[in-house]
């Protein structure tokens, strides 16, 4: 039978991942290791693939969302640390950490309390990490009750503090005032617990931006999520460490067409034709991440020429104008997203053009969209 061939998929180039990986690991300070954000679904790259290619290129340990997150790495086989960033507020969410060992955020006593209780019927320690707020007024501990919150933590049974964090609201921003705030208010609260007759725990701060801005940032470990995928947090930050992206984004031409002047282009007819018209119909759309307010605003590329997209996006496909590629066949690539000849198209131009981030852009990628592994990173 003959083999079936992709409408469109998603290459995910794993060489480029360790790369990105051992790049980072460069500009870190030497006792500072590296936790990979692997949440989302590794920002839609695939969780299992990219945490064992991160941890053989050099990251220590691993960080995700959502229990469910961490469950599909220990299936896997993965043994390394797994820090849940979100807030676990349940017993039978304790329980299944415990099970599966994974390590909890702690945002606040009263939860503290509970995880511990849940514990000690286990008859279990379990490692836990305490969130402090110092300036992005969500998950946390309000910086200046630290003493108190560690103290109380410190004090409860069946539990071992593994670290102390907080998160960096405006680390992308040229503008580093409120940065350096939340940094002064972080070094408050370290300073609180000094004197606490406690284990050092580990410290962390730094996510992608602040870890690639400033060293003075990266304390005992940092939490690097989107550099690791080849993508800058801020344009100002490219100078200072070399970056290539992993993911790129494929589909193939499923009809080609003359349409005459005066013809309208896909649902509204928000195109018209202005004279004789060469289209191509592409199997994508916006059920597989190609976002529908990008519609007449989208470029892709076909043999290392940039052609635009035409019409409104729709859920399973789109259109192009091809009337400068006369020769056009079906089945042929179009690059959506990736380097193709001398033309290079990111998730930074998508991201530019609908006023939002480049996270969201990797993220929106659907999983009827097959993840395609390239180059395989040589073990060390």
């Amino acid at each position: 039978m003959e083999k079936i061939r992709q409408r469109a998929w998603v290459e995910i180039n794993l060489e480029a991942l360790a790369q990105n990986t051992r790049q980072i690991k460069k500009i870190l300070s030497p006792q500072t290791e590296l936790m990979a954000v692997v949440k989302a679904d590794a920002y839609g790259h695939g969780a299992v693939r990219v945490a064992e290619t991160v941890l053989q290129a050099g990251s220590s340990s691993l960080a995700i969302a959502t229990l469910a997150e961490g469950m599909e790495l220990r299936q896997a086989g993965i043994g390394a640390p797994i820090l849940i960033l979100g807030s676990s507020n349940t017993v039978a969410e304790i329980e299944a950490i415990a099970h599966w060992q994974l390590q909890p955020t702690l945002c606040n006593p009263s939860t503290a309390e509970m995880v511990a209780a849940t514990m000690r019927r286990l008859n279990q320690t379990l490692p836990v990490h305490l969130k402090l707020d110092t300036g992005m007024s969500r998950l946390g501990t309000p910086w200046y009750k630290t003493e108190e919150f560690v103290r109380s933590v410190s004090q409860l049974p069946n539990l071992k503090i593994s670290s102390i964090y907080s998160h960096l609201a405006t680390a992308d921003d040229p503008n580093t005032t409120t940065m350096e705030e939340q940094q002064r208010r972080f070094q408050e609260a370290i300073a609180q617990i000094k004197d606490l007759p406690i284990p050092q725990p580990q410290l962390h701060l730094a996510n992608s931006a602040a870890a690639i801005a400033d060293p003075s940032y990266h304390y005992d470990l940092v939490r690097v999520g989107l550099a690791l995928y080849g993508l800058y947090p801020a344009p100002h930050l490219q100078p200072k460490v070399p970056l290539t992206p992993v993911l790129q984004v494929f589909a193939r031409v499923t009809q080609v067409k003359t349409i005459p002047p005066g013809t309208g282009v896909s649902y509204g007819h928000q195109f018209i034709a202005h004279g004789d018209l060469r289209v191509a119909v592409v199997g994508i759309g916006y059920a597989d991440g190609v976002p529908r307010n990008l519609s007449n605003r989208l470029q892709v590329s076909i043999r290392g020429q940039l052609v635009p997209q035409i019409g409104a996006i729709t859920m399973d496909q789109l259109m192009l104008d091809v009337s400068t590629i006369p020769d056009l066949r079906v089945g042929e690539v179009v690059t959506l997203i990736g380097i193709d000849g001398n033309v290079e198209i990111s998730a930074d131009h998508w991201a530019n053009a609908l006023g939002t981030i480049s996270w969201e852009i990797l993220c929106g990628f659907k999983h009827r969209l097959p993840r395609v592994s390239i180059n395989q990173p040589q073990k060390n």
